[in-house]
């Protein structure tokens, strides 16, 4: 009879103890992830939805709205989404006049380049007749302003190096000519020479521009607005959005066969290598863009002063991994602050093995299924697993009762109504069977009150 209610002691404090570990493991996952949300590289569950695996995989993977980053790669939605950034900047820092005009350069670009010129030499005029004998449209390339005596070049009209050399034929030097003729082509010249160093230049490109650089890539003609006077400025512009669109294809295809021949070992290790690659084409795609963006919201800092930057960050819109990763951390937070002060323990602990069977199920390690990336091997049962079980056998049992405020509460709830306390102690028979409503008592030493 004593080794039984030595056993039964035991085993109490151990569940109680496994209770408090799990407890603690949620908070402090869950604090941790909280302090990251203040630095630049916050926690987000975007990469853990995004390479699920088995049955579920395009549940988990849809959950993030854009599984394989194509929202990225639609310029059209990328150059929205920074407009509303931008409006939402300047109305928020209450930017004035001049701040407004430099983030609207610093995203658009500037409106033209221009450079100091007194007077176009004789016989030169852009005009319609210039343009059919130059056969192309000189309006378009360069104006001058005859009034401000500026060389002015459109901000959306790069200019290319055979307009440069064709602006330059039109003024040659003529030792024969007089000096003032002389000075006034040779003004004309290095005019040309200087807007189209100012226009041409890579650092003078718009955030817009540099997007549309890097999703197009040389595959310019599947988008009008897009032209070479953009990609002049590059010898190596990035592959083309369409080769990742096809091996996304691709991959789905061959994944569909695999899961009809998971017992042969090759396919899988094939589809491995070419999710790694797949991968590693997003990121280059990709990786530009997200820079861009960063660039953009550092960039628009910089532009404020100090008594603007206490207003704090700019909200923005939350997208669907936003509440995601606010749904998991304060889960886990929540959940470990219950588990550990024993405060509707059994819910709780079912409340966390429901969430820990999702992660179980974003990658589990079945048959046929590629194993999660890490330094663990696992067959059908994994860390998540058994934390699993070990928390249904918490919900199980009263430990918030053994340890914890659902004690306290029981005996505020017994107060209220007389009688419901005075059941007979709990024998070591009925240990493992008490309800969560009768406090089991543990066995106390003779003469211990």
């Amino acid at each position: 009879m004593t080794d039984t209610k030595k056993c039964c002691c035991v085993s109490i404090v151990l569940i109680v103890l496994l209770r408090l570990s799990i407890g603690w493991q949620f908070l402090y996952e869950g604090l941790w992830k909280i302090n990251t949300l203040s630095t630049p590289t916050p926690w987000s569950a975007e990469g853990y939805l995004k390479n699920a695996q088995g049955p579920l995989r395009s549940t988990f993977r849809n959950m993030t709205g854009d599984p394989n980053d194509l929202d990225w790669l639609d310029k059209e939605k990328v150059a929205a989404k920074w407009d509303d950034f931008a409006g939402r900047f300047a109305v928020h820092y209450q930017m004035d006049d001049k701040q407004q005009a430099d983030l609207s350069k610093l995203l658009d670009g500037a409106a033209d380049y221009r450079v100091e010129l007194a007077a176009l030499p004789e016989g030169i005029a852009f005009d319609a007749n210039l343009s059919k004998q130059l056969k192309f449209d000189v309006t378009k390339v360069i104006k001058f302003d005859a009034k401000a005596k500026r060389l002015i070049c459109p901000g959306n009209w790069r200019m290319l190096a055979k307009e440069r050399e064709a602006l330059l034929a039109l003024a040659k030097v003529d030792e024969a000519a007089s000096e003032a003729k002389q000075k006034a082509v040779k003004s004309y010249r290095d005019a040309v020479l200087a807007l189209y160093n100012r226009a041409t230049d890579p650092k003078s490109m718009s955030i817009k521009d540099r997007l549309a650089v890097a999703i197009v890539g040389n595959n310019a003609a599947t988008d009008p607005s897009v032209t070479e006077r953009t990609f002049a400025l590059f010898s190596n512009p990035p592959r083309d959005v369409k080769v990742y669109h096809e091996k996304i294809a691709e991959y789905e295809a061959n994944l569909a066969k695999a899961k009809k021949q998971s017992a042969m070992h090759f396919p899988q290790e094939h589809l491995q290598k070419q999710w790694n690659e797949l991968q590693q084409l997003r990121g280059k795609l990709v990786g530009p863009v997200k820079a861009l963006e960063s660039e953009l919201k550092v960039s628009a800092q910089k532009l404020l002063t100090s008594e603007q930057l206490v207003r704090g960050p700019v909200r923005l819109p939350s997208t669907r991994v936003d509440r995601i990763n606010q749904q998991t951390i304060w889960g886990l937070t929540i959940l470990g602050v219950l588990l550990l002060i024993g405060l509707g323990t059994r819910y709780a602990a079912l409340g966390g093995a429901v969430m820990l069977t999702m992660f179980y199920l974003a990658m589990p390690p079945w048959p046929g299924v590629p194993e999660a990336p890490g330094p663990e091997h696992s067959f059908i049962v994994n860390k998540n697993f058994i934390e699993i079980m070990a928390l249904l056998a918490i919900a199980a049992l009263p430990t918030g009762q053994w340890f914890g405020l659902d004690r306290l509460c029981s005996k505020l709830c017994c107060r209220k109504k007389p009688g419901c306390c005075g059941s007979a102690p709990a024998t070591p028979s009925s240990c493992g069977t008490a309800s969560s409503t009768s406090p089991v008592q543990l066995p106390v030493a003779s003469g211990g009150g």
